[in-house]
């Protein structure tokens, strides 16, 4: 099934701005269409989790943001036979301007987790957030080294 194989690992984020307010996007495209739903995209070769969710964040929405931990993991298998995995991580916004990335998103904006709750455009893993909240966090431990025997260029954990 093209580059990805049969198994697909996308990362997806939660981020919040000072106000408490969520960075939320409408795809052009796919299932999420005309949805609002977290910015979110693939694992590329050669990066971790927790790159590839700031590098998806950055390019759809031009926000610079900081991992807290992961507060979710979806899991699902399409048409009978792709894996289709998405690792959910909460981040906090370190930038507020907004830089709508035009090809695949027709909005981007912050908006209170209250509204995006209610409305009903807003995707099913948004409106429950909204309406269940954030339970526990793993959070990032970036300074583990497993030891050179295995050969990682890059090592992290989510305890």
């Amino acid at each position: 099934m093209g580059k990805r194989g049969n198994i697909w690992l996308g990362v997806s984020g939660l981020v919040t701005n000072e106000k408490g307010e969520w960075l939320v996007v409408k795809k052009k495209y796919g299932g999420l269409k005309g949805q609002w739903s977290f910015p979110a995209g693939f694992v590329d070769e050669a990066e971790t989790l927790h790159e590839a969710v700031l590098r998806e964040i950055r390019e759809e929405t031009g926000v610079e943001a900081s991992i807290d931990g992961i507060i979710g993991v979806r899991s699902g298998v399409l048409l009978e036979k792709i894996s289709d995995n998405m690792i959910i991580f909460k981040l906090s916004a370190k930038s507020s301007e907004i830089t709508v990335q035009e090809d695949e998103l027709e909005d981007v904006q912050f908006l209170s987790p209250a509204k995006l709750g209610q409305d009903p455009s807003s995707s099913l893993l948004l409106v429950h957030f909204a309406k269940q909240g954030v339970y526990k966090e793993l959070h990032l431990i970036d300074d583990a080294d497993p030891g050179k025997q295995f050969g990682y260029s890059s090592y992290t954990l989510f305890l």
